[in-house]
Formats: structure tokens, sequence, C-alpha cells
């Protein structure tokens, strides 16, 4: 019995030391998971940590890049338009310019009447109020009308008409050269027709075409290497002289002719009188005008830009009257 109580005591003491053994190696080998454990707790952490400051960085940067952006394309924007008005500008800048120059060759430059535009608060625009004159050639150019009150003898008194201001402001709210509008319509059946029927009606509805194409050449006439043979007709090409003294192709009379016209592009040149281009360049004055208007260069009131059309009205009205100035008049 002895031996078996001490068996059993020594069998339960080894138990003991395994079982005590055990408990040491997995409460170590616990620990040993706790320390990992805080470890890994630690590296998420810190992982974390560094994921929303790159989040955070990230947007900020994505943030800067869209603001730039905008920025950029405000910017580009806004040069874009800049851009698209200069070129508007230009163009209507060389469409008006097209309108000035009827001719102009090396041999024989240009010097037709060319209608300037003034500013309200320039200093030419104070002496000539209404902002739309022509300069003499020196070729003997004709200018149907002074323009300049300070030289212009007779004074007149003016009134508005109701009627037709009213038809002009309905036609400036979009202007455009269709005779359905009652302001061009009138001055067609007013102005323009009348001063454009010549006694050749065929050649004086080409005239009045190219005239409304802005397609009308007209230049002066080298009178010093003229001949004298007056047998030369009034519709002679390119390289054909036409003396002093010839038939008017207009008007059929036989008048001084120190002009000649061509219609758009054809070769043949026409020889007119005085008369008859004082008579064409009216209604050039007219139209070219109203295209600056169309083309929003004319910086005026509206009731400047009236007077003006009248102006130029009563300039298309006196020439088909048979008056006309030139500069030896």
């Amino acid at each position: 019995m002895s031996r078996l109580r001490s068996s059993s005591l020594e069998i339960k003491e080894k138990g003991t030391e395994f079982l005590r053994e055990q408990l040491d190696a997995a409460q170590k080998e616990l620990k040993l998971k706790d320390e990992e454990c805080e470890r890994l707790s630690h590296v998420r952490n810190q992982l974390e940590q560094e994921l929303e400051e790159l989040t955070a960085s990230l947007f900020e940067e994505a943030h800067k890049m869209v603001r730039e952006a905008n920025v950029k394309q405000a910017a580009a924007e806004k040069q874009l338009k800049e851009a698209q008005g200069k070129i508007d500008v230009l163009q209507a800048e060389v469409s008006a310019l097209k309108t000035l120059v009827l001719t102009s060759t090396p041999s024989s430059p240009n010097r037709q009447l060319h209608p300037q535009l003034l500013s309200p608060g320039s200093s030419r625009a104070s002496s000539r109020p209404f902002g739309h004159t022509r300069n003499k050639s020196a070729s003997g150019a004709l200018q149907t009308e002074p323009t300049n009150p300070e030289k212009d003898t007779v004074h007149h008194d003016r009134e508005l008409d109701s009627v037709l201001f009213a038809e002009f402001l309905s036609w400036k709210e979009c202007p455009n050269l269709e005779r359905s509008s009652a302001f061009i319509s009138r001055v067609y059946r007013e102005d323009i027709g009348p001063c454009l029927s010549f006694t050749s009606a065929e050649l004086s509805q080409s005239v009045q075409r190219c005239v409304e194409n802005n397609s009308l050449t007209i230049e002066p006439v080298i009178t010093s290497s003229l001949p004298t043979d007056k047998n030369i007709h009034q519709g002679g090409t390119n390289g054909c002289w036409t003396p002093i003294e010839t038939k008017c192709a207009l008007s059929g009379l036989t008048r001084p002719c120190r002009h000649r016209i061509k219609l758009g592009d054809k070769e043949n040149y026409y020889y007119i009188s005085l008369s008859s281009r004082a008579r064409i360049t009216a209604v050039c004055n007219f139209f070219t005008y109203i295209r600056y208007i169309q083309q929003g260069l004319v910086r005026q009131d509206v009731q400047q830009m009236f007077w003006e059309v009248m102006r130029l009205r009563r300039e298309m009205s006196v020439a088909k009257l048979g008056f006309f100035h030139t500069e030896h008049s």
C-alpha cells in the first residue's frame, strides 16, 4: 500500500510538473501572441494613419489640380473670347477697307473718296458732327455736298420726321440690306432708284447691282496722254484710251469724261461724265455708311446716325438734280 501511495504521489507530482510546464509554455506562447497582436495592431494603426494622410494629400492635390485646371480653362476661354473678338474686329475692318478701296494699281494708286468714321470724342468729330466724310482725290474727285459747317455758306434748320425715324429705328434693331425693310425699301424707291436711273437702262441696272455687291470699280482717267480722236467708243477695253470729250456710257451725252468704271471682274471699261460719277458716288457713300452701321463700326448715338443717313440721302437727291462739286468749283 505504501508503495502504491508513493507511486501515486510520484505520478501525481510528475503530472502536476508536466501540466505546470505545459501551462508555462502556453502562457509564454500566449504572451508572444499578445505581443505579436500588439505589434500588428500598432502597425495597423500606423498604416491607417498613413493611409488617411495619403488620402487627404491626394484629395488636396486633386482639388488643387481641379482649381488650377478651372483657372487655366477660364483663362483660356477668356483668351479665346478676346481672340474671337479681335478676329471679328479685324474681319469687320478688312470688310470696311474693302468698301473704301474702289481700285488701286501700282501705276495708278486709287485716291477715290474715302469715308472716315469719327468717334464722338475726337477733335475732327467736333467740327464734323455727323462722323462720315469723304476726301477729294487728286484727280478731280467730286463731293456731292460740303460736310464742313464752317465752309457751308447755307445754314439749314432741321426737324426730325417721326415716320422716317421710326423706320430707321426698326431697321437699326437688325441692320441689313434687304429691301423687305421699310427703311431700305423707301431709300431704294425715293433715292437709290432715281439716282441710278440713267438713259442706258441695262447698264444702269448693272451698275446698281455692282454697287449693291460692292464690286464696282471707279478710277480716274489719265488725260495727259489721251489722243484727240473722238471716234473711240465709250466701252473700250483696258488698253483703250478715251479723249476728254466723249460720250458718257450712262447718260449718252457728250461730256468731259474724266473717270471710268468697271463692272465686277469684267474687262470692259465704261467712261462716265462728272455728273454720272457724282450720282454713283453718292449712292456708294450711302451703302458704305450703312455697311459700317451693319458691322458695328459707327460709334454714335442713333439720332446722329439718322441725321447722317438723311445727309447722305440729300446727297443722292442733289446729285440726281445735277449738282456736284469738283475741286476747282
